[in-house]
């Protein structure tokens, strides 16, 4: 409908066996949708009533469902949680002060409550461990036995810790312990029935989430995915909106007629700031947060067809 003026038809029947039928066309414009009438009466058994009115383009529609993926996908956090704090043991990863571990004589280790707020502040393994370490002081290991003070030295023990975690969250995901979140399948196989593109992007290493993709949602789903970004396709991770505005331009498909899925507030800043509506889809770590850019908010995807989301986008549309 991108260059067509759509047409609804509505039929009411009145008293005395009287049926009116508007038709509107309509074209309008990337917010808006105007109503210009021009009314013609004709006469017939019974009295109706055509109506088309024009604009200046089309309403936004559906063209390209884009999904998260940790969190959306698969609820994750506490398997990178998991990984995380398994590679601090692995390399006994002190912080002088940390409200996170016990002692600084003790590995660091990231408890549910904390880590909650963490991963839903900072988008990114690194950036996580980086902003970390600047808060509570660059940790001795087995990697540096003094605190890293160079940037190089501090870029290497980050790089080895992500990287560790990284090859740990695999194992974690293979080990086949691990399920979609209910709805996410259909729904994907709905949205390529109908011929709408798709998509995955997530803020995660493109390793991890190449692994969780092929293990959860099948490699036939993942190889037909018309773009894939991860954290390491762009500069800036989310709530920046840089892979978000990356994907549609991959798709060739207008912002606004995109419908991304996210879990977390984060991703649903990304999402509306590359002018993308957005619903989202929470966790339990995730279900206290304000969602109310959000276009429609959903405890799991395992009700929600395609047409539903279809119908709320239009519904978003008309009442701009």
């Amino acid at each position: 409908m991108k260059d067509m003026a759509s047409t609804l038809t509505l039929t009411l029947t009145l008293s005395l066996s009287t049926t009116t039928s508007y038709s509107y066309s309509y074209l309008s414009n990337t917010k808006h949708r105007f109503r210009y009438p021009r009314i013609k009466l004709f006469s017939s058994k019974h009295r109706a009533f055509s109506v088309s009115a024009s604009a200046s383009s089309s309403p936004s529609s559906l063209q390209a469902l884009i999904f998260d993926c940790d969190g959306v996908i698969l609820e994750s956090e506490h398997l990178h949680r998991q990984a995380y704090n398994d590679a601090f043991s692995h390399f006994y990863v002190c912080c002088p002060s940390s409200s996170s571990s016990s002692s600084s004589s003790h590995p660091l280790n990231w408890d549910i409550e904390f880590y909650d707020v963490l991963q839903n502040r900072i988008g990114g393994g690194k950036p996580k461990m980086r902003w970390y370490f600047k808060e509570h002081g660059w940790p001795s290991s087995t990697l540096f036995q003094t605190p890293p003070t160079n940037d190089e030295d501090r870029a290497k023990l980050i790089d080895t810790l992500q990287d560790w975690k990284t090859e740990r969250y695999k194992d974690i995901i293979k080990s086949g312990t691990v399920k979609p979140r209910p709805g996410v399948l259909r729904l994907m196989d709905e949205a390529k029935d109908a011929g709408k593109k798709l998509a995955v992007c997530s803020a995660a290493t493109k390793s991890s989430v190449i692994l969780c993709l092929e293990n959860l949602i099948g490699l036939e789903r993942f190889q037909s995915l018309d773009c894939f970004l991860a954290g390491d396709d762009v500069k800036e991770k989310k709530p920046d909106p840089s892979i978000y505005l990356t994907a549609a331009k991959k798709l060739g498909v207008s912002e606004k007629d995109c419908l991304v899925v996210e879990d977390s507030v984060i991703g649903l800043q990304a999402a509306t700031k590359a002018g993308m509506p957005c619903v989202v889809t929470y966790t339990s770590s995730t279900a206290d947060q304000d969602f109310k850019e959000a276009i429609e908010i959903y405890p799991d995807l395992s009700n929600v067809r395609l047409k539903d989301l279809e119908l709320l986008l239009q519904n978003v549309v008309a009442t701009k």
